[in-house]
């Protein structure tokens, strides 16, 4: 079963994080989105490997927009 992170509001990604192939635990950091002056990191909901990394580095996601996809 795989988990989709999806922003949850419009933002400029400031820094990713991690990788596709990266085991991740619940709460590790995946990427940093940056909105209004404020740094907001994008959590992992659930452990597993980080099966598709959706963004890069300077990237704009709206909201509902695919982060990442994480494979239990």
């Amino acid at each position: 079963m795989a988990d989709e992170i999806r922003a949850e509001m419009v933002a400029n990604v400031w820094k990713v994080v991690a990788s596709a192939g990266d085991t991740v635990a619940e709460g590790d950091t995946l990427v940093i989105l940056e909105s209004m002056k404020m740094e907001i990191p994008v959590l992992a909901e659930s452990e597993g490997t980080v099966a598709e990394l959706a963004v890069h580095e300077g990237d704009v996601v709206q909201e509902g927009d695919l982060i990442a996809v994480i494979a239990a």
